[in-house]
């Protein structure tokens, strides 16, 4: 009897340890955990050409699964292949004519230019001879003026077609001049550059998935004339997904950018996700027409991302789940990239809290 008294003692101080122990652990794990809840949402983005075109392929559909590099579309490329080639025929002309003006005179031509220089330099020595003999005659009035003045007038042309001549000599032995090689050169280089951009915009006529993902929608259709920036397809990358949630003002300065979180669902009971806080937003996602009682106050929420490694697939678009954010975690580093937040990197969230209730004070005053 006196056992079952001590029993029943015991098991009585037990329970009443529990019943004053549970409700203050759970108070703990408030404190140390804030609870929200969302949806799952996944990073689309609307993929389209960069050039103009009919569409000649579209082999995907809505819901399938394509992987990195898998073509979604095609266009009808015809033209930009004519110019391709046009391109390609004009990189050749250049080339040739840019070795023609390297590889300078024929040996032919230059015997042919030395042959007319000695032949003009004869000819002035003849007309030398002539001019002279004639000179002498008129002196001792042999002969008249105007065969002496004809004499001069031959002498003068043999002499200027002895210049012309050598010019052309000396030319044709130089070669090309160096200006025009470096102008012909530049000719190719420009050839050159303007086939590489007919080739690139002829690659821009298929359009691939830059990164595994599912198709979420398919607003083109085959045959379709599209302009650049047009969406074809849109694509989700479910291997970084992100929990949408909201926190109320009063939770607002007990969170801050880079803390951990664990995500649950119903659909995965018992198994959770481990995450990120990456993004808090600066202003209420939902305002009231007026703001009057501090009850009103706290209904403000400020919406929250979380990222999620999603390499599974298990979480999908549009899944409810639920967060418990670690309020004991580190601060992020101190050189992280505060890019993701919507408030300034050196401003905190309590900042940001202390500021909003100052001018609702200012507003109601």
């Amino acid at each position: 009897m006196k056992k079952l008294i001590l029993f029943l003692l015991l098991a009585g101080a037990i329970a009443a340890a529990v019943t004053y122990l549970l409700p203050q652990f759970r108070r703990s794990s408030t404190r140390n955990a804030l609870k929200v809840s969302g949806n799952i949402e996944v990073h689309e983005s609307d993929l389209s050409f960069k050039v103009q075109g009919r569409i000649k392929e579209l082999p995907v559909q809505e819901g399938q699964w394509v992987q990195a590099g898998t073509v979604l579309a095609r266009l009808d490329d015809d033209d930009y292949r004519q110019q391709v080639a046009a391109d390609d025929a004009n990189l050749k002309l250049r080339g040739a004519q840019l070795g023609l003006t390297e590889a300078g005179s024929r040996t032919r031509d230059i015997k042919a230019a030395q042959e007319s220089l000695v032949d003009a330099e004869a000819d002035l020595e003849l007309k030398k001879l002539d001019d002279k003999r004639n000179q002498e005659l008129y002196a001792k009035d042999a002969i008249s003026a105007q065969a002496r003045d004809i004499s001069s007038a031959n002498l003068k042309r043999a002499q200027a077609a002895y210049e012309r001549a050598k010019q052309i000599y000396e030319q044709v032995r130089e070669g090309s001049r160096q200006e025009q090689i470096a102008v012909d050169r530049q000719a190719v280089t420009q050839a050159l550059e303007n086939l590489r951009i007919s080739k690139i915009r002829l690659s821009y006529t298929v359009l691939r998935a830059p990164n595994s993902g599912v198709i979420v929608s398919r607003p083109a259709e085959l045959g379709e004339v599209v302009g650049p920036g047009t969406p074809i397809v849109t694509l989700a990358d479910l291997d970084h997904v992100w929990l949408r949630a909201y926190v109320s003002e009063t939770d607002l300065g007990r969170i801050r950018w880079g803390q951990t979180a664990q995500i649950t669902t119903d659909t995965y009971p018992g198994k959770a996700y481990p995450g990120r806080l990456s993004f808090i937003a600066s202003d209420a996602e939902f305002t009231p027409k007026s703001v009057q009682t501090q009850a009103e106050r706290v209904t403000l929420v400020y919406k929250i991302k979380i990222d999620v490694p999603n390499e599974k697939h298990e979480l999908k678009p549009g899944m409810p789940a639920d967060a418990a954010v670690d309020l004991l975690a580190p601060n992020a580093p101190a050189n992280a990239d505060k890019s993701s937040l919507g408030i300034p990197a050196e401003a905190s969230v309590q900042q940001m809290v202390d500021s909003k209730r100052s001018r609702k004070q200012s507003e109601r005053k």
